[in-house]
């Protein structure tokens, strides 16, 4: 159970930082972060921010007019907020999504954590990604540095599934020009159950589940069934 935060005392100079999404009412970044300035002793405070889509560069000027120090960037925004970036670490521009923005004297500057966060409980298991296919369900932002911590693992097999033809092409054509793309498949949903029977990681990049949906899912029960067997078949040493 998370112990909840002391009253903050905002003041004057009180940093403001936060995160923009839509939608936001999800997003357990707040009581995560205000905790961590808490901890840290540091006079901010972290809000939410729902942004639509229409009012995004609108939303960006006036975050930087209030002198806001930084936010980070959820669903659907990870993609649509670049082109409103002044300058991009090498990270963002090669995966080609934004999830943390900070002010510099030109202009915002974003980078791309969601890569690291990716990785670091799966650097840790036993197995054998040179040897693995990965699922991708999505193809947003999430989707872009899911498939780039797959590269940075070894994976050679990812398959990026979804429900829009048009976007899966754009999302293996954004990545012909890098040595992701004779790795990166792209299969529509309807192929997805045959595919997991040899999956050894699936990853949810959509909307569905999250909260205040938590029991939704993307996948069936029986698909999660098939995986599961898949990864027996995979351990088994008859293989």
């Amino acid at each position: 159970m998370v112990a909840p935060l002391l009253a903050l005392e905002i003041t004057g100079k009180t940093q403001v930082f936060g995160i923009i999404g839509d939608p936001i009412a999800h997003s357990l970044s707040p009581p995560m972060q205000n905790a961590a300035l808490q901890a840290l002793g540091i006079d901010g405070v972290y809000v939410p921010f729902q942004v639509k889509g229409e009012q995004l560069p609108v939303a960006m000027a006036g975050l930087g007019a209030i002198g806001v120090q930084g936010f980070n960037v959820t669903i659907p925004h990870k993609q649509a907020v670049m082109p409103h970036l002044a300058t991009l670490t090498e990270s963002a521009q090669a995966i080609g999504a934004v999830n943390t923005i900070w002010p510099t004297a030109s202009g915002w500057a974003g980078t791309n954590t969601d890569v690291l966060g990716f990785m670091a409980p799966l650097q840790s298991q036993p197995v054998n990604w040179a040897a693995s296919r990965v699922v991708v369900l999505g193809y947003g932002g999430a989707a872009r540095a899911v498939v780039a911590g797959c590269h940075q693992l070894g994976c050679q097999e990812i398959w990026v599934v979804g429900r829009r033809p048009d976007k899966l092409q754009q999302f293996a054509q954004s990545w012909q020009q890098t040595p992701l793309s004779s790795l990166i498949h792209t299969t529509a949903w309807d192929a997805l159950s045959p595919l997991l029977a040899g999956t050894t990681l699936l990853v949810n990049t959509t909307p569905v589940g999250m909260a205040p949906h938590q029991d939704a899912s993307p996948v069936t029960r029986e698909d999660l069934a098939r995986l599961a067997k898949g990864r027996q078949h995979q351990r088994s040493p008859m293989t």
